[in-house]
């Protein structure tokens, strides 16, 4: 299960830093706007809290207390996938470590969590996200679907 687990970590951590690094470098060369639909931009941002910003400090703590609290957590979710029962279970560990790791890369590199992705409907605006979010949402959401689905099992 361990290595179910560790394959989608690799690939997210490293899908992850190659995006940033393209649209750091290349895309947002310089910082701007980019409009690619009316619902979809790609912007630069740098989240120097955790989810949406909350915490966000210029303390000079800020940064090294968010990287350890990540790699606590990296490390929980490493031990956790050597308990994994399942493929699904083990597969959102990945995703959810490999998105951690991107995001303590961040903070290590740039002192806060590169954000791009910016999307809008409806008047409500979403809050700038990036690979690693997207990962750490689905690998949590997989591993709620299978809390459920093992839950349901065993009442059968």
């Amino acid at each position: 299960m361990v290595r179910a687990g560790l394959i989608p970590a690799l690939v997210v951590a490293v899908v992850d830093q190659a995006s940033k690094w393209w649209i750091f470098l290349d895309v947002m060369n310089p910082p701007r706007v980019l409009e690619i639909t009316p619902f979809f931009n790609v912007v630069l941002t740098f989240n120097r809290g955790v989810s949406f910003g909350l915490l966000d400090s210029d303390s000079p703590w800020a940064q090294p207390l968010l990287i350890a609290l990540a790699l606590a957590i990296s490390i929980f979710l490493i031990l956790w996938l050597r308990k994994a029962e399942s493929v699904l279970a083990a597969r959102a560990i990945g995703l959810t470590l490999g998105g951690a790791l991107g995001n303590v890369i961040d903070r290590f590199v740039h002192g806060g969590v590169v954000d791009f992705l910016d999307f809008s409907a409806f008047g409500m605006h979403w809050p700038a996200f990036n690979v690693a979010d997207a990962a750490i949402t689905c690998g949590v959401a997989l591993l709620l679907f299978d809390a459920l689905i093992t839950e349901r099992g065993n009442h059968k």
